[in-house]
This record gives C-alpha cells, sequence and structure tokens, in this order.
C-alpha cells in the first residue's frame, strides 16, 4: 500500500510543478479550426470539469491544480477497477 501512496504523492507533485507550464495557446485542432474559421456550436453537455476548472473555486490555478489531481485520480481508479476485473475473469 505504500507504494501507492509514493506514486500518487509524485503525480500530484508532478502536477503541482507542471501546471504553470502549460500553455496558453490553443491546441492543434483549435488552432485549425480557428484559422479556418469553423465555429464551434453549443456542447450537449459541458463535462464534469470543463476546460480543467471547478466551478466552486474562483482562483485559476487552484482550481486547474484541483482538477488535475481529481481527474489523475479517477483515471488510475477505473484503471485499477478494470485491472481487477480483468485479471479477475482471465485466471478463471
Amino acid at each position: 500500500m505504500k507504494e501507492y501512496i509514493k506514486v500518487l504523492s509524485l503525480i500530484i507533485l508532478g502536477l503541482a510543478l507542471f501546471i504553470p507550464l502549460a500553455s496558453t495557446f490553443p491546441d492543434g485542432l483549435e488552432s485549425i479550426s480557428e484559422t479556418l474559421g469553423i465555429e464551434v456550436g453549443e456542447s450537449l453537455w459541458q463535462g464534469v470539469m470543463p476546460d480543467y476548472s471547478m466551478s466552486l473555486i474562483d482562483n485559476a490555478y487552484v482550481s486547474t491544480f484541483f482538477s488535475g489531481v481529481l481527474g489523475t485520480l479517477l483515471v488510475l481508479v477505473v484503471a485499477f477497477i478494470v485491472g481487477k476485473a480483468l485479471t479477475k475473469s482471465s485466471t478463471l
């Protein structure tokens, strides 16, 4: 169990260090759509944390940090559950 805590601590520390270095420029798809004049319509669902932010937190850095940490933890939990399910089914 201690290995999980070490790995999660390193991931959170990495997020804390690299979030300020994230680019504010649009990514490739956004850039091309802007160049071609394609407008994005209103989406049906905004997601749990749209644009890596939490509406409850006013500070942009803190909001991005917590959404990154929460997103990472959610992915790790889902991957763990799927891994356990696949391991159980393959050993039968």
